[in-house]
């Protein structure tokens, strides 16, 4: 109920203007592990588990996120995709994804695979075939009877 949960995460990278940066890790008694670091601009990446291709965060003061997303996933269709206030996205030519949050103190990011938009289509030609036998071809019937 709005408590912080703490993310397991891996490969943890801090840099300092593309240079590696030197951080400690601690554990507090009764607490998850954290890292420190001095004070400065610094870049923190990490690879951590998704679930249901659902990536989101909230932080206690305002940050910049970027998310590269790989070539096997995409978020330009927006049936499918969930993208927080302010993303901006870019699309490069190897078919990578970039989503951008400027100052925010929260994302949120769905994402699908090629599957995922396939079926959604296919449900899509699904629903109009429905329509046609259940509502169009009874009208144009009806309409036949009357004359």
């Amino acid at each position: 109920m709005g408590e912080s949960v703490p993310l397991t995460v891996g490969e943890i990278k801090l840099t300092a203007n593309g240079t590696p940066a030197v951080f400690n890790r601690s554990t507090p008694w009764g607490r998850p592990e954290s890292i420190t670091f001095a004070k400065g601009n610094y870049t923190v990446s990490y690879i951590a588990p998704l679930k249901d291709n659902h990536l989101q965060g909230v932080f206690e003061k305002p940050y910049h996120v970027n998310v590269t997303i790989p070539q096997e996933f995409d978020v330009r269709n927006p049936l499918l995709t969930g993208l927080s206030t302010g993303a901006s996205v870019t699309r490069f030519s190897d078919n990578t994804t970039l989503v951008q949050w400027n100052k925010s103190y929260a994302f949120d990011l769905r994402f699908y695979d090629e599957t995922r938009e396939q079926l959604l289509y296919f449900f899509l030609q699904f629903m109009a075939i429905l329509v046609v036998v259940l509502v169009v071809i009874p009208y144009v019937l009806s309409l036949k009877r009357v004359d």
